[in-house]
């Protein structure tokens, strides 16, 4: 038996919305094909943007989407992106297949998307190949309201009024695709570039600085954490490790249980930032924001391989219920999470094929889970068994609980097994036995169900009920399953 004890009338950290988060870089078809398909295009569009892709992932509650990049954030130059698009310079993707891009999609149109979709822009600027003027002068660009330089190069482009914007991005990546530089080194960077970016509308940035691992978190924290407010980290979950992954779909259940070792692994990778934050921010005024994660598998046969297309399965959906369930965990230092990506990339929410359009598995965790944003994290004990397969030990469950501002109380869960159901005895503590378990489950019979353009729900949520017995919940989880319950006292 698995045991879990909800300390109902406790908690006092909210779960940021913002751990809800996306990520749309110009990489494979995310942005174009993905995202904007052009106002000549014969897909249903405003604008150049899909309209069944803006309304699938409206219905999300998306917090916030990260853009432009990714690596492909410090090749990018953002006034090529602006201006009558018959006159924009193309540019090569250097970083993801190579391919040459139009540059159709730039700021114009990405702060229309966000519009679209009620989220929050969160950009990520150019410290590689960029400058420190080049930088400033985007920002003056985006939010000046008066006469100024960029002001009015915004409005002979058409646009009158200032957008907002709060989350903002000195570099990506700056150990590597962002220009190889030395920890040291980039801290300057960053204290130099983030003097410069300011909100010309009076309002306070968010400025988020690049980490990475460990010596590369002390020096930046250390030499440069009071002056950012907010410290990067990338995660991604491999089969194995960066240099064997393994295929989507058709692979041995070892694979399964290797994968969720891997995805569990996060939490360490947490408490390890979190321990260098804590000697240089006691109180931690910085947010960990971890604007990559996801899984990253081997790219589907025949597609480009720099374009990172890969199928979306139950074990993903699993990989994103059991994340969800540690970042929720973590609230008190986790301020933003972004999945790596959006359409059509990595672990996607959506993957489309011309005008057709598939909802994946992983989109519907981040469907059942957004009743978590912004709610009560509540503190609660987990009793799991563990599974032994494959020469790995993991715990059978994962669980997160949170309350909402209404009072109401959700309980989410997964099931890591592949082979054998879970049974979940559930104690509510500090308030009254619920009165009825119901919500939603997303299971299937395989370990790399799916959903493709001939079958869009193989793997779809269907209604849930546990038992209520003794003002206990008994819950039954099928194998490979996730399902979040709103409790009722």
């Amino acid at each position: 038996m698995n045991l879990i004890v909800i300390d109902a009338d406790q908690g006092t950290q909210k779960i940021s919305r913002h751990i809800y988060g996306h990520f749309a870089e110009h990489l494979g078809r995310c942005i174009y094909e993905g995202l904007w398909v052009g106002e000549d295009s014969p897909i249903p569009n405003t604008r150049g943007i899909r309209n069944d892709v803006v309304e699938a992932l409206k219905k999300l509650r998306m917090p916030n989407l990260r853009w432009p990049g990714g690596c492909f954030a410090d090749t990018y130059h953002w006034k090529d992106g602006i201006g009558p698009r018959e006159g924009r310079p193309d540019m090569v993707n250097i970083h993801w297949g190579g391919t040459t891009e139009n540059n159709h999609f730039g700021t114009h149109e990405f702060f229309d998307l966000c519009s679209m979709l009620e989220t929050e822009p969160y950009i990520c600027g150019n410290v590689g190949s960029g400058t420190v003027r080049e930088m400033a002068e985007w920002l003056e660009y985006i939010t000046m309201a008066g006469s100024s330089p960029m002001q009015r190069l915004r409005e002979s482009n058409g646009r009158t009024e200032p957008w907002d914007i709060k989350y903002w991005a000195v570099g990506n990546e700056n150990w590597g695709c962002g220009g190889n530089m030395a920890p040291l080194q980039y801290a300057y960077e960053f204290r130099r570039y983030q003097t410069y970016c300011r909100h010309f509308g009076g309002k306070q940035l968010y400025k988020i600085a690049c980490g990475q691992l460990d010596d590369w978190n002390e020096v930046l924290m250390r030499e440069a954490g009071r002056f950012m407010d907010g410290l990067s980290v990338h995660y991604y979950t491999f089969m194995q490790d960066w240099d064997h992954k393994g295929a989507a779909t058709g692979f041995p259940q070892a694979e399964w249980y290797s994968t969720l070792k891997s995805a569990l692994g996060i939490e360490d990778f947490i408490n390890r930032t979190a321990s260098i934050m804590d000697r240089y921010d006691p109180a931690k005024r910085v947010g960990m924001i971890i604007d990559e994660w996801g899984t990253w598998h081997k790219v589907e046969p025949g597609t480009n391989p720099g374009f990172l297309y890969q199928q979306n399965t139950i074990r993903d959906a699993v990989v994103a219920g059991l994340s969800f369930d540690i970042f929720n965990r973590h609230a008190d230092r986790v301020h933003m999470a972004n999945i790596a990506q959006t359409v059509n990339v990595l672990q996607a929410m959506i993957l489309t094929e011309g005008p057709k359009m598939v909802l994946t598995p992983t989109y519907h965790v981040f469907d059942m889970y957004k009743v978590h944003q912004d709610a009560t994290h509540l503190p609660l004990y987990l009793q799991s068994e563990r599974i032994e397969e494959a020469g790995l030990s993991i715990p059978k469950l994962s669980a997160s609980a949170s309350r909402d501002s209404g009072g109401k109380l959700h309980l989410s869960l997964c099931n890591l097994s592949a082979t054998d159901k879970a049974s979940v005895e559930v104690e509510l503590r500090g308030t009254a036995g619920p009165k009825s378990a119901e919500g939603r489950l997303l299971a299937a019979p395989k370990t790399d169900s799916h959903n493709d353009f001939a079958h869009p729900s193989e793997v779809a949520p269907r209604p849930y009920e546990a038992r209520i017995e003794g003002g206990r919940v008994l819950a039954e989880l099928p194998p490979m399953s996730v399902a979040v319950v709103e409790l009722e006292p």
